[in-house]
Order: C-alpha cells, then sequence, then structure tokens
C-alpha cells in the first residue's frame, strides 16, 4: 500500500514536471491588416490548429499598411515587457512573395521574433542583441495545402511556425538553417550628445495625443547637464527623398515634469513613459498643429537656451 501511495505521489510529480516543462509559450501577432476583414482570424485560426491551448496575443494590427518601421518600433517599444520564452509574429511585409528571407531572430534577451527580414528587426536587434538567426524551411515549416499560395505568407508561414515554436511543437533549431548574425535594417538618426547639442530620431508619434517621442534617453539628457525648469531649443528636421533636410519645427520649450506645469495649449518637452525627451501641447495635439510626422527620416536637436 505504501509502495503504491509512493509510485502514485512520484507520478503525480513527474507528470506535473512533465506538463510545466511542455507549457507553451505566449505567441503576439502584429500585423498592418486592420481588424476590416477576416486576415487576422485566419492567423489566429491557424496558430489554434496548431495548438488549441495556445496563448495567443495581439499586440496591434493597426500598423500603417506597409510601414515597417513602425512595425519595428512597436516589437522593441513591447518585446522587454514579455517574458523570455515569448514569440512575436510581425507581417508588414511588401515584398511578400518577393526573395526577401523569412526568418526567426532569437535575441539575448530570450525573445523569438518570427517575420520577413524587411527591416522590421531593426531596433529589436540593435537593442536586445542577437542570439542566432534561422531561416525558415517552407517545405517544414508551412501550412499544408498552401504551397500555391504566394500573398499570406502571415497565415501560411508566419503564424503557422511561430505557433508551432511557441507551442513546443519544434525546437528553434528545427526552424531552418542557421544564418549569419545580420539583418536588413532601416538607416536613422541615433541619440546622440555633440557639443551641448542632443541629436535624435521621432521613432513614433502618441498617436491619441500627438505628442512627439523621441529616442533620445534621460541619460542622455543628464550628460547633458539640462536640468528641469530650463529652456531648451527644439528643431525637428525632416530629411526628403533626394536627401536635403527641411527645418519642420523650430521654437523654445520649457523643460518640465508633466503637462499641467505649463497652462492649457502650452508647449514642453518632457520624459515619456519610456524615460525618453518628448514634446507636448498641454491639452491639445504637437504633432498636428506644426505637421510633425514619425518614421527613420524625422530627426530632433535640443540644447539649453536658457539666455
Amino acid at each position: 500500500m505504501k509502495k503504491s501511495l509512493v509510485t502514485l505521489a512520484l507520478a503525480t510529480f513527474c507528470g506535473f514536471a512533465v506538463a510545466n516543462s511542455t507549457q507553451s509559450n505566449a505567441l503576439v501577432l502584429q500585423t498592418d491588416f486592420s481588424l476590416q476583414d477576416g486576415a487576422v482570424s485566419a492567423m489566429q485560426g491557424v496558430a489554434f490548429g496548431v495548438d488549441r491551448e495556445i496563448k495567443l496575443f495581439n499586440l496591434t494590427h493597426e500598423i500603417p499598411p506597409y510601414n515597417i518601421w513602425e512595425a519595428s518600433y512597436r516589437l522593441y517599444q513591447t518585446a522587454n515587457y514579455w517574458p523570455a520564452g515569448s514569440v512575436f509574429v510581425s507581417v508588414v511585409d511588401p515584398g511578400v512573395g518577393t526573395a526577401r528571407k523569412s526568418v526567426v531572430l532569437k535575441t539575448k534577451t530570450g525573445h523569438y521574433f518570427v517575420t520577413p527580414d524587411n527591416g522590421t528587426l531593426t531596433l529589436v536587434a540593435e537593442h536586445f542583441g542577437i542570439d542566432e538567426i534561422r531561416e525558415i524551411d517552407e517545405k517544414v515549416n508551412r501550412l499544408a495545402g498552401s504551397e500555391k499560395s504566394y500573398t499570406f505568407h502571415g497565415r501560411d508561414v508566419y503564424a503557422y511556425t511561430g505557433a508551432r515554436l511557441a507551442s513546443g511543437k519544434i525546437t528553434f533549431e528545427q526552424v531552418g538553417k542557421k544564418l549569419e548574425n545580420k539583418v536588413e535594417t532601416i538607416p536613422y538618426q541615433k541619440a546622440v550628445l555633440e557639443n551641448g547639442v542632443l541629436k535624435g530620431n521621432i521613432p513614433i508619434l502618441d498617436i491619441q495625443y500627438g505628442n512627439i517621442w523621441t529616442n533620445i534617453s534621460d541619460d542622455l539628457l543628464e550628460k547633458s547637464a539640462i536640468k528641469k525648469g530650463d529652456t531648451l531649443c527644439v528643431e525637428i528636421n525632416e530629411r526628403q527623398e533626394d536627401g536635403a533636410v527641411a527645418v519642420r519645427y523650430s521654437g523654445k520649450l520649457p523643460y518640465k515634469s508633466s503637462f499641467g506645469d505649463v497652462a492649457e495649449g502650452g508647449p514642453l518637452v518632457y520624459l515619456n513613459s519610456l524615460l525618453n525627451v518628448s514634446f507636448a501641447l498641454n491639452m491639445d495635439n504637437f504633432s498636428a498643429k506644426h505637421n510633425i510626422g514619425s518614421g527613420a527620416n524625422w530627426s530632433v536637436a535640443v540644447k539649453q537656451c536658457n539666455k
């Protein structure tokens, strides 16, 4: 009797351990499809077809059409808050059906990104580091019956491969052949401090409120010796298709803690939720009022100008 109880206890414990070791990781989807048709639902259906217990989440499906840069930023903005092992599928793919590679990137933080190698991996590769990259072997990792389809790799290749990886149906090594630790990147203004001037990029807008977010960190701001209450000279530029740079905004803004520190409609410089330098109008829309956009072609220059 005692032996039977011990055996049962061990079996229960071992079963618990095995169940936990095979638990799926989160699968997080991002596209530029919107929710106006069934494309996102089809990807979700493929994932559930792989594993009905899969932990499926949406990052966003409202990336502007073909905007690879914004796809890259939203992955970087979000992934760090997810546990290691999470699998992100990002489908913003204006080159679908062309020779661009379909890959899975494993970062040094232990996150996985399933996407076309078209610039989408620019920021996660830079900030989280590349541990390894593998090209998806579509002979093995492709939805059965989709071989004649060339325009919906998000469903046929990426959602399917991402779900198999997240659910433990395949290992990372079974994705496909190992590639050189290098991805296609989008050039942009890195955040730097040069001769007392902070230079950076406008990677994204705080869309709901029209605030301008830069990639200039609070650490770099501190190195510049700028402090709360200072008046800052701000210049915002846009690089044109011919390479020329146009000034889109130039003004003086106070550096404050939050919006209520200035009068309604007043401008300010503040640190956003990612602790990056940002510009806003209290209870108004900075980007709309001054026709400011975001992306790799937008840059800023900030310096202290109290006098």
